[in-house]
């Protein structure tokens, strides 16, 4: 989804709106229109994203477009609809959940994406729908901020991601543990079917509904699988593949959902719905993003575990139309070995080596504990690897000053300098390569919350900057070095939760 096709570009008006999704049964979902905002503004836009369903960017700041992805405005051919869906939350059976304040406008084209060639528009924060529950169907500009940024860095990171089209912010006063302004994100998938999706239908016995959701899923986004022996053990398969190396690329590059609800994840195998995330600092195995997860279950550390586990959720919930267990264990196992080879992939790049060999799992380790000692910086270390040169003892020292145990990280050094001559590792090379898979920058809590601040104050200015200096990760942008810079102290009492 990173690299748009290039087609002329057309106006809001001239989209071709459809809504496949609302082909299936009505109780997939409930049809209803979002609930106007009063005298919405742009708060920021995606050039990329607009792109890739071919929309003239020079129309997004039009009043139609903000009346239209405020939810003020319906175009036509759209047929608004909020879907259900159910899931485990924390590792506990939820029930029944849904689209408590999202509403999808229906599919536009979009000639870079395949196979379906199409993108779902979805409004979040657009008013109460009957999955609502307890909550006021509405977003805060803090919120949508962060998803918007987040989504499309994770693209720019070359990871499967939803994408965030736009942010429209208004005065209205929503109340979370203080008034806050609404505001409304687009953002747009291949679909946004969950793997809750499908547990809603088996946990309520109700295996019709469970095939035809299964077979639209695999008639739209994975036709390759309608004329194998068993569909839904190929689907299952495929998502469980999927998912296992989302999760590798999330912990090379440091990053933490926050919230791995089974209702958070992406039949597509997308990084799906961005509340509470956060990106490595500090390294700490064991670190909570979510202020709201007392237990820690959703920690780096055990992300790829939760993943393995919401795959057999999911399992779970296929079981009735795959009708065998062990065809259904078979389909689950790759997700073990799928995520060890991603993650040793990624890997071996992140630390420019060019052969695979029997140690590289201790060389990977014994990195990991050296970070842990010191809280070592994890996308600082990882860019500055790139400028070490063998045998030259000046080029460690800016590495060195990242960490508290020198000694420790001298030894983890010589360890790595070996495996480098060992392949014969040329230093020009190495680095070019390095830096195009280390990031300089990412999002960063402290970022986010300065342009938040200033968001506050209708300064929508550090928004965009910050979003033009993500759109680049790995580029130097010597202009922009202080986004790169260590959190200041304060950053450290920053707390995120689910309460957005």
């Amino acid at each position: 989804m990173n690299t748009p096709i290039p087609h002329a570009a057309c106006r809001l008006n001239d989209l071709p709106l459809a809504n496949s999704f609302a082909s299936l049964p009505p109780a997939h979902y409930t049809a209803l229109m979002p609930t106007p905002l009063p005298a919405p503004y742009l708060v920021c836009a995606s050039t990329s994203a607009a792109a890739l369903i071919g929309l003239d960017f020079s129309d997004i700041n039009s009043a139609a477009c903000i009346e239209t992805f405020t939810g003020n405005r319906i175009p036509d051919g759209s047929g608004p609809v909020s879907a259900v869906y159910s899931g485990h939350q924390f590792g506990a059976w939820a029930g029944q959940l849904g689209d408590g304040r999202a509403i999808l406008l229906g599919d536009v084209p979009a000639p870079a994406i395949t196979p379906s060639g199409r993108l779902e528009l979805q409004l979040k924060g657009a008013g109460l729908t009957p999955y609502s529950r307890m909550g006021d169907g509405r977003a805060v500009l803090r919120s949508s901020i962060r998803e918007f940024l987040c989504s499309e860095a994770m693209a720019a990171l070359g990871i499967p991601t939803t994408r965030a089209l736009c942010v429209t912010g208004s005065d209205q006063i929503i109340l979370r543990e203080q008034r806050e302004t609404a505001a409304v994100a687009t953002r747009m998938a291949q679909s946004f079917v969950r793997f809750g999706s499908f547990e809603h239908w088996f946990y309520n016995e109700k295996h019709d509904e469970l095939k035809t959701l299964a077979d639209y899923v695999i008639a739209q986004f994975y036709p390759q699988f309608k004329t194998v022996e068993n569909p839904y053990k190929a689907l299952l398969s495929e998502v469980t593949l999927r998912t296992a190396q989302m999760i590798a690329h999330w912990q090379a590059v440091g990053f933490m959902h926050g919230v791995m609800n089974t209702d958070n994840m992406s039949i597509l195998g997308l990084t799906l719905d961005y509340g509470p995330f956060g990106f490595m600092e500090a390294f700490n195995a064991t670190q909570i993003c979510n202020h709201t997860d007392q237990q820690g279950r959703y920690s780096y550390a055990r992300q790829p575990q939760i993943g393995e586990w919401n795959c057999y959720a999911l399992g779970q919930a296929l079981l009735p139309l795959i009708d065998d267990v062990d065809e259904t264990q078979d389909a689950l196992r790759i997700y073990k070995p799928a995520y060890a080879e991603k993650f040793a992939e990624l890997m071996r790049a992140k630390l420019g080596l060019q052969t695979q060999q029997p140690d590289d799992g201790k060389l990977f380790d014994a990195l990991f504990a050296v970070l842990q000692g010191s809280h070592t910086d994890f996308t600082l270390f990882f860019r500055r690897l790139g400028e070490l040169r063998i045998g030259h003892a000046g080029s460690r020292e800016a590495l060195r000053d990242l960490f508290i145990d020198r000694a420790a990280f001298d030894h983890w050094t010589l360890q790595y300098e070996g495996r480098l001559q060992l392949e014969n590792s040329n230093d020009d090379a190495r680095k070019l390569a390095m830096h195009a898979v280390n990031p300089k920058y990412v999002l960063r809590n402290y970022l986010a919350q300065i342009a938040i601040e200033k968001a506050q104050n209708k300064d929508f200015s550090e928004v965009a900057k910050l979003l033009q200096v993500l759109e680049k990760p790995f580029d130097e942008q010597a202009e922009n070095e202080k986004y790169a810079a260590l959190p200041p102290d304060w950053a450290n009492d920053l707390e995120v939760s689910c309460s957005s």
